[in-house]
């Protein structure tokens, strides 16, 4: 399994991870400069990360992020979450266009909905017990 991610992350990073990084970067620096907004250049920084190398890892969600997370990703969404998650959807549609490309186009949709609201949330790996569905009584 390790060398079908491995393949995998190579081809996105060649595809779709390195260009939406540096969004990602760029979007992390301007949340910098204005001081205020340091908390969502982190998030910012910490998603770059994320998407060079997505496969082998996941988003799950923090049980102890409460009202502040809520309302950091409302101005999140504000400053830069539309315009990266709109990158995210252009780039997906634009792989979905090959057969090859089609799994990096789905990972790039379900990348838009994290970029929506990214604050509250943590990168683990797949393996992590945190990323298993929650099996329901």
């Amino acid at each position: 399994m390790g060398i079908i991610r491995f393949v995998l992350n190579i081809i996105w990073l060649v595809l779709a991870g390195f260009w939406l990084a540096i969004g990602y970067a760029l979007a992390g620096l301007v949340m910098f400069v204005l001081i205020v907004t340091i908390p969502f250049g982190i998030a910012s920084f910490r998603l770059a990360g994320f998407v060079l190398w997505p496969f082998g890892r996941t988003v799950v969600r923090q049980h102890d992020a409460g009202t502040p997370s809520l309302v950091g990703n409302v101005l999140w969404f504000v400053l830069a979450g539309l315009w990266i998650a709109i990158a995210h959807v252009v780039t997906g549609i634009a792989l979905c266009l090959t057969i090859v490309g089609i799994p990096f186009g789905w990972a790039n949709i379900k990348l838009a909905l994290v970029a929506l609201a990214p604050l509250g949330k943590e990168v683990v790996s797949a393996d992590d017990p945190r990323a298993l569905p929650v099996a329901w009584a």
